[in-house]
Parts: C-alpha cells; structure tokens; sequence
C-alpha cells in the first residue's frame, strides 16, 4: 500500500489547484479522478463546456455585430448541434491536455477510479476493471464538486428533459426551450440558447433573481431580456413535468398554467457529490444536499486532517474561488504559510449579456449606514459601444461621501468579466474617486466607463469635495 502526504479526491479547479500547490512544497501528491480523463466537473460538464458554448454561438449567430447589421444577422443560416459539438470536443482536449501536462509536471500522481474512505487516513479506490486498491494518507482533500440535481418528479430523458450536464453531452438546437430555475446556470443557458433565436420561457418560483447582485443591474438586466422576446415568469412553482403525444415535454405550474416546448432544462440546484465517498468512516456528516461544512479560514472539515473545497462546500461555486480554497487548503495541510484572503474578489456570469461584481452592493450600503454616491455609464454612451454597435450594457460605480473610497464596481454588458478586474484592483486596494477621474484610459475602450461612471458620481457630491479635472 502507498501512503501519500496528499490525497486529493477530484480533479477539478479546486483538487487541480491543491495538487500543484503541495507538490510545488514537496509533497508526495495523488489525485484520484472518478471518471476516465482528468478535469472534473469544470472541464467535462461545467465551466469550461458552458462558456465554449457561449463563445460558439455567439460567433456563429452573429450576435455581437446585429447592433449594425440587424436582428436577422447571421454569420451561419443554419446552426445545428453539430455545429457547437465539434468546438466543445476541441476545447475539451485542450484542457485535459494542459492539465495532463501540468500534474506531469509537479510530480502528481493521477489514478482513475470512485474513491471511498475507509478511516480518516486511508481511501480504497476502485478503478475502471472492478479492481480496488488501498492508499494511505496524512492529509486529503475533498474536491469532488456537484450534480445537478434531479427530482423524481422530473422525467430526465437526457434529450428533451435535461439537466446541465446532459445538455453540454450532446449539444442540440431546440425549437423552444423552458428553463426551470433561474439561478446562475439556468441563466446563462437560457440566454446563449435566446441568442440563437430560440423562444425561451424561464421560470422561476421566486420572484427575483441573483439576489447577490446589485438590484439595479439585476432591473437593466430582465430588461434586456424581455426586450428580446424571452418570457419570465416569476413566482411559478413546477409541480411537475409530462411529455406530450409527440414527445415534448410540458411543465405543469402549481396555478394550473401549462407551458410546451421542445426542451425543458431543469436547472433547479446542484447538490454535493459526497453520496459515495463514505464519509461516514471518517467521521464527516454533510449538510443539506450533500455539501460539506468547512473551517471558513483553513478549509478543513470536522476531521481535522481532511479538507474539503470548491463546489462541494456550497457559495459561491466559481472556478476562480474554488481555485483559491484548493491552494489554501494545501498550504494548510502542509504547515505553511497562508496569505490572507482578499477582502473582495469578482463574481461572473457568463450570460448574454454578461453580469460582473465586485465589492459591496447598494442594498448593503444601504443596510450597513454608509453614507455614498453612485456613478452610472451606459456603454452606449462610449465612443467604442458606438463602433462595436453596443445597444444595452451598463457600469455602476458606488463611493463613500466620507472618504471617497471605491466600495463596489457593478457592470452588466459586453466584457464585463474582463473590465470588473480594474475595480477589483482599486477597491482591494483601497482606492478613491480620485483614482479614476485623474487617471487616463486608452481610448476607444469600454475601460472608460470607469471614467465615465466616477465623473457621474462626482456630479452629484457635495461642493466640498475637491474639484475633479476638466473633461
């Protein structure tokens, strides 16, 4: 039997992530990935697959360039599944290939196989052919990330009843599509598939959504999706789903209403895929829906050896944060030095259009008695919205009267994952209004609107602030 001074159970953001950092210490690391190629959920079924797609259609309906050519704009008549299929495949490669390459790299073991834990410091590991194998180890790491989660009152059938991993498996282009659940995921596929003109109805029993984002963009936003022709009802509850004669697939409402279409994506939560890790013989107990509950500094469980990050932990679910709670657990499993964790870090969604944050929102500066102005620029505003055709998107910028101090950058538009690291750059470290309006951004960007934004928020402070330089 073989002892590693890590195991790391899941291949994804997270286990990736903790794996290299170990092993950069010197560490003896084994990463055990229950399906056949690395990646986990991030690379197989999520992250990844999910913004591919968006890229795909986006560059094949000729969304970008309808603001001068027109609604009925496309770049390709005729777009199949076929068509987002073979650049998913491409990407998918790619990233397995990288990260191959990286484990290689760092001396990190790999073995393909469903982990189980035996006792705080051993997994068996039953591999592809039925066979198992034992490993011991100091420390783990719990990175198996998510399922969506599938209701029995749901008739999954992997073609016109799908979840998210079904429907990134084998892509198709639906003539009509329900989305049930308007959370991140049910969102953003939902508008990547509106994007291809596809008549969209979302719904959602709640009646708002992304309650993490500002309240504002979160209004610009439904606007614009409405505006497309995408229908939202908020405030409906499923009770279940039948299909048809023909096969199609219909959503019965708790009022009674009856909503038809060629594809319904049930996109109502995740849970936690810990069901057969045997957590039981390690002492650990999951939380609602399969979750683990972790130390929120160092990330371990109730066992104090074995850690848990990424997904599987719950909020927020990025890539990106994941990332950062794998390489911290690692450090602390190692014994070494852990750098403190940003005050702020930037949440994405990769919508159509997209939605980016950082930093505190108006609702919690309200509740929190700050005293504040808010800037707002609309990219069409800009002079580079006018030359890429923007019709929609916006930035909002909030500052304390008091000090002046940045305290959240909201933006909803094109790029908005790629400008909100500006604002993330200023807020964490402590920057003013000053910075912005006495700073120069290249120009045409849609960078100015920070300019923009800050110039607007200025306009309404009292006179006792400082002069702002001419525009």
């Amino acid at each position: 039997m073989n002892t590693y001074n890590l195991v790391v159970i899941g291949s994804g953001p997270a286990g990736r992530r903790a794996a290299i950092q170990a092993a950069k210490l010197g560490k003896s690391v084994l990463v055990v990935e229950n399906r056949l190629r690395l990646g986990g959920v991030s690379v197989h079924t999520g992250t990844i697959p999910s913004k591919t797609l968006r890229e795909t259609v986006l560059n094949l309906s000729g969304w970008r360039e309808r603001g001068f050519y027109g609604l009925s704009y496309r770049v390709k008549k005729d777009i199949e599944g076929k068509d987002l299929g073979a650049r998913l495949r491409m990407t998918l490669d790619y990233e397995i290939e990288v990260l191959e390459h990286q484990f290689a790299r760092n001396g990190v073991r790999t073995f393909a196989g469903k982990a189980r834990f035996i006792d705080a410091n051993h997994i068996s590991v039953t591999d592809p052919t039925g066979d198992v194998h034992t490993f011991g180890f100091e420390h783990a790491v719990i990175a198996v990330g998510t399922a969506p989660y599938r209701p029995a009152n749901i008739p999954f059938n992997d073609h016109s009843v799908v979840d998210s991993d079904s429907l990134v498996f084998e892509p198709r282009v639906p003539r009509s599509l329900t989305v049930v659940g308007a959370g991140v995921i049910g969102i953003e596929y939902a508008t990547i598939f509106s994007a291809l003109d596809v008549p969209v109805t979302i719904i959602e029993p709640r009646d708002t959504i992304l309650d993490f984002i500002d309240r504002e963009i979160i209004e610009e936003f439904t606007h614009d999706l409405r505006k497309r022709g995408m229908t939202i009802r908020f405030g409906a509850k499923v009770e279940t789903v039948e299909l048809d004669e023909q096969g199609w697939p219909v959503a019965i409402l708790a009022d009674g209403r009856r909503i038809r279409s060629d594809m319904l994506l049930y996109a109502a939560g995740r849970s936690g895929a810990t069901a057969d890790l045997g957590l039981e013989n390690c002492g650990i107990v999951p939380a609602d829906r399969g979750r683990l509950k972790v130390d929120p500094i160092t990330f371990q469980t109730s066992t104090r050896n074995i850690y848990a990050a990424g997904d599987v932990i719950g909020f927020p679910s990025l890539a990106s944060t994941s990332m950062e709670q794998g390489r911290i657990a690692a450090l602390h499993a190692c014994g070494a030095a852990m750098p403190p964790a940003p005050a702020f870090f930037p949440y994405g969604i990769y919508a159509v259009p997209e939605i980016s944050t950082v930093g505190l929102t108006e609702q919690q500066v309200r509740e929190q008695g700050i005293a504040y102005e808010s800037g707002v620029a609309r990219f069409r505003e800009t002079s580079r919205g006018h030359i890429m055709g923007l019709q929609s998107g916006m930035m909002k910028m909030i500052f304390s009267l008091e000090t002046r101090k940045l305290l959240g950058v909201h933006i909803v538009g094109e790029g908005a994952t790629e400008l909100i690291h500006i604002g993330q750059a200023v807020l964490n470290l402590g920057g003013t209004l000053d910075y912005f309006v006495e700073n120069a951004f290249n120009y045409p960007t849609l960078a100015e609107a920070y300019k923009i934004a800050a110039l607007d928020a200025w306009n309404r402070m009292p006179r006792n602030t400082p002069i702002a330089p001419i525009e």
